[in-house]
């Protein structure tokens, strides 16, 4: 097993090149990321009586490209903790329509989700985790090691780390990146229109095309956020960069067409690569609690990335407050079996969805059977915990 998390020194690693900086000692958490994952971490710890400490690179929120939609899972876990986001302007969503081969079948979801940024969510987050008595500090970090966290201002030391930098890994702890044909993410928010309103309305699209698929949903003020993620073979196959892509999809596909509209190419386009879609840690080492992303990574059509990250940072908090660092392995393998059935479920939805014949399947599921398509809805939802 690898070395406990906060048992050594901090020591300079290779490239390191600060000079006499005395390592900055936090006793209880230090939490690395100040997402959904590391926030309600924070939430849970403060509440508790413990002192987290709250590490971002960014003092500014921003809003990432990840996790634009809320599913109803998600909601009840932010409303048990006391985060409404009933007042942040979100955009309710009660159906899902699928879009495939020029035709289209729509059916309701088990239960009401929302259309919120992250922007608007990460805010939300962290001004409860504030309040409930955690500390924000910002910091870039460079690496993790032994516990000690060798930041771009100074070193952070620490006897348990909780990882929640998302999608983005840390040296010393990145997470395996094996596929022969990687997951690439690419999002596109576009303003208000309404156009786009009257076609979206209420609803969750999902636009499948040969090797990806593209999430869209309103979020609050109207604006629209398209989220695609795809093979490299398939970004190979529109052209090779994003905006070849999108207007290769569009014409392919009338209903996407519609919904980028006239004005698209003026939107700020962001991409990120080789997402693990999938991986689940299994196991850490002794002080080293791995959240959010950086703990089980599920497709982005499921629509549970935000509650598997909150999921995951309560449940690490419940861990350490009764076993402390050493509960950390024991955390890790209880939070892979929680975070198996959902993930499994949406990777061969995944797989079908990105296929001639599996989106002919969803496309007649959907029109046949509702009620199937919301019970495979219902099965990429992680389970709540009794503590819940």
């Amino acid at each position: 097993m690898a070395r406990a998390a906060g048992r050594g020194r901090c020591r300079k690693g290779a490239g390191h090149q600060k000079i006499s900086v005395q390592a900055v000692r936090i006793p209880d958490p230090l939490i690395l990321g100040a997402g959904p994952a590391g926030c309600a971490a924070a939430i849970e710890l403060a509440r508790a009586g413990a002192e987290p400490l709250l590490l971002d690179r960014n003092e500014e929120v921003g809003d990432p490209l990840c996790g634009g939609f809320m599913s109803w899972r998600t909601l009840a876990q932010l409303d048990a903790m006391g985060v409404h986001t009933g007042s942040l302007g979100g955009q309710k969503v009660d159906h899902l329509r699928i879009f495939a081969h020029g035709r289209e079948a729509h059916t309701p979801l088990p239960q009401p989700a929302l259309g919120l940024s992250r922007h608007a969510l990460d805010c939300a987050m962290r001004k409860a985790a504030v309040a409930s008595g955690a500390r924000l500090e910002i910091d870039t970090i460079r690496s993790l090691s032994d516990g000690c966290l060798h930041g771009q201002e100074r070193d952070w030391q620490a006897d348990c780390v909780f990882l929640a930098s998302g999608k983005h890994d840390i040296r010393g702890q990145a997470r395996p990146r094996t596929a022969s044909d990687p997951a690439l993410g690419l999002r596109i928010r576009l303003p208000a229109s309404t156009e786009r309103t009257a076609l979206i309305g209420s609803a969750i699209e999902l636009h499948l095309f040969t090797g990806g698929y593209a999430g869209i949903v309103l979020q609050e003020g109207g604006s629209c956020n398209i989220c695609l993620a795809l093979r490299k073979s398939a970004l190979a196959d529109g052209g090779g960069d994003p905006v070849s892509l999108l207007a290769w999809v569009a014409s392919r596909n009338r209903h996407f067409a519609q919904r980028l509209g006239n004005d698209w190419k003026n939107s700020r386009i962001e991409t990120i690569g080789a997402v693990p879609y999938g991986w689940i840690a299994q196991e850490t080492a002794t002080g080293l609690y791995r959240l959010g992303d950086q703990a089980a990574v599920i497709p982005s059509l499921a629509g549970e990335g935000m509650s598997i990250a909150v999921a995951s940072g309560r449940m690490a908090a419940r861990y350490w407050l009764r076993d402390g660092a050493d509960g950390a392995p024991a955390y890790q393998r209880a939070f892979a079996a929680r975070a198996y059935p959902p993930v499994q479920m949406a990777k061969a939805v995944r797989t079908l969805g990105e296929t001639w014949l599996g989106s002919e399947a969803a496309l007649m599921l959907s029109a046949i059977s509702p009620a199937l398509v919301s019970h495979l809805a219902e099965r990429c939802r992680i389970s709540m915990d009794s503590a819940d």
